[in-house]
This record gives C-alpha cells, structure tokens and sequence, in this order.
C-alpha cells in the first residue's frame, strides 16, 4: 500500500512540471511568428486562395455562358496583379510585373483550354497542354532564380498538381459530376496554401531582416 501511495505521489509531482514545460514550448513557438510574418503569411495565403476562387469561378461561368463570363475573367486577371503587389516590396517593380505577366498567360492559356474541352476538341486541348506546361516552367524558373529558398523542381511539382487539378475541374464541369468537381476544388485551395505556405517561408529566409 505504501509503494501504491509512492508511485501515484511521484506521478501527480511530475505531470504539472510536464504540463508546464510543454506550454512554454508553445509559446515559444508562437514567439517565432512576428506580427510581419503572420501578415505576410495571410496576405500570400489569400491572393493564392482568391486565384483558386476566381479560376473555377470563371471554368463555370464559360461552360454556362454566364452573362458575367467577361466580369468574372476581369477579376481573375486582377488577383494576378494581386499577386504581385505581395511580392513587389521584396523584388522590385520589374519583378513583380514579370510575374504578373506569367500569371495571366497561365489564366488565358486555361481559358482556351476550358474553349477547347467544351468543343471537344482533344487535339487541341493537348496542344494548349503542352503550352500550359511550359508556362509553369517559366514561372519555376523565374521564383527560383528569385529565391534559392525556392527550389524548381519543387515549385514545378507543385505548379504541375495545380493544373492537373484546373483540368479535373473543367473535366467534371463538363461532365456535371459536380461531387468530382466540389472535391478537385477542395484539393486545389489546400494545394494552393501549401504553395503559398513555401512562398512565405522563403520569403522570410531571404530577407530576415524584414521580419
């Protein structure tokens, strides 16, 4: 009975100490986001969110002929810029710009596609594919020539995912699957805070003196 009461004395002894420690390495955790890191990480967060959006806005605005298709593509162009004012304070105008002119080759280029796969026009649609691809190269090629924290093949991986995941949603547009579509939209905004996720992160890593 004594042993019984020992162990349970040393058990009850130990757990707050514990307890206790494992606060302070949260809050030490915490500690590590500086109000500019959190803002940074939430305004790349929501532009990419907001490309996510707008895109697959647009893919069923086009397949319906909305009335809106022409004001719901002006508002996807501009989250390209949108992306770009968040990069702009560490690269510079040309940088920024530069960027935001790959973007909205990226967005004309799904536009033609989501044309293209209406139609049924495969031979076409491959073609654009092939075009599209290339764009994501060029925008790799450009963030990891910004950044060494960026690495290419990574954001190829990740820019590669994005658009496979554009055209499953264009795919299942087309085919009313809308369950397949809701869930491919599902993967492409977590897809997407990830990158954006990798963007903050180098970011930070670059210019630490900002943060």
């Amino acid at each position: 009975m004594k042993a019984l009461l020992l162990t349970l004395a040393l058990v009850f002894s130990v757990t707050p100490a514990v307890s206790v420690q494992a606060k302070v390495g949260e809050e030490k955790d915490t500690a590590c986001l500086s109000p500019k890191m959190v803002q940074l990480k939430g305004d790349i967060q929501k532009v990419w969110i907001d490309h996510t959006i707008w895109t697959r806005s647009y893919i069923v605005s086009a397949l319906s002929n909305r009335q809106d298709q022409k004001d719901v593509l002006d508002r996807l162009l501009r989250n390209q810029q949108d992306i770009d004012n968040v990069i702009k304070p560490y690269y510079g105008q040309v940088a920024g710009n530069k960027l935001a002119d790959l973007l909205r080759e990226h967005i004309l280029i799904a536009g033609k596609i989501v044309v293209a796969a209406k139609a049924g026009n495969q031979a076409d649609v491959k073609k654009l594919e092939a075009v599209w691809h290339r764009n994501a190269d060029d925008i790799a090629k450009f963030l990891s020539a910004a950044n060494s924290n960026w690495q290419f093949k990574a954001l190829q991986d990740m820019l590669y995912t994005h658009l496979q995941l554009i055209k499953e949603v264009v795919l299942d547009c087309i085919k009313g699957d809308w369950k397949a579509d809701i869930a491919a939209t599902d993967k492409n905004e977590i897809h997407m805070i990830h990158l954006a996720d990798i963007l903050t992160k180098g970011i930070v890593k670059q210019f630490p003196g900002k943060f």
